[in-house]
């Protein structure tokens, strides 16, 4: 059964990206990037390989492109994108990486939602970010868990990590795990409207 899940990393404070929307706060952490420790690389493995759809918003996948230089060395983009479908919610035309599996869409996750699923072909829907796109999956009835790796580090201002509101009856604490720096929360979440 495809599920909905959030996975990402924050700030202490609750931010997902600096007031720049950059996530350079992120790998300046020991353990901040998935290569820099084993641990950390397994659990990674572990859930992109339960992941057949990744979905991203606009700021997100621009980040990713410039961060990953995918539009000049489009090689990087695999790895980038973990070699996974990627489908970008935003309402501007936005470059795409030579031969890249990216679909650019416009409107309402509600609209999306089935091309998603059929995508991800019995996988997770891995929903990147920002927090207002994960917001909308779950005005869609579309969020299952949310993983959060709390990092070490507070910026004060910034993208928040889910800016909207979500009531504990919710959201049940399933997991929690140290992975070096970092305290990996994850969440069921009951699925709100549909």
């Amino acid at each position: 059964m495809t599920r909905f899940v959030f996975n990402t990393a924050a700030t202490l404070d609750g931010y997902l990206a600096d007031p720049d929307h950059s996530l350079g706060w992120l790998f300046a952490v020991e353990g901040g990037s998935s290569t820099d420790a084993p641990e950390h690389a397994d659990a990674w493995q572990a859930f992109m390989d339960r992941v057949g759809v990744a979905v991203y918003g606009s700021s997100t996948y621009e980040w990713v492109l410039r961060e990953s230089d995918a539009l000049a060395q489009p090689e990087q983009w695999a790895q980038a994108s973990g070699g996974k479908p990627v489908v970008v919610f935003s309402t501007r035309d936005l470059p795409i990486p030579p031969g890249a599996d990216v679909r650019i869409v416009q409107g309402n996750v509600a609209d999306h939602r089935a091309d998603i699923e059929a995508t991800a072909a019995g996988g997770d829907v891995w929903i990147v970010g920002g927090g207002d796109l994960v917001g909308q999956f779950d005005d869609a009835g579309a969020l299952d868990e949310i993983q959060v790796s709390i990092a070490p580090v507070t910026l004060g201002a910034g993208a928040p990590l889910l800016p909207r509101r979500i009531e504990s009856h919710r959201m049940r604490l399933v997991d929690v795990e140290r992975r070096g720096q970092f305290a990996h929360l994850t969440y069921a979440v009951t699925r709100g409207r549909t």
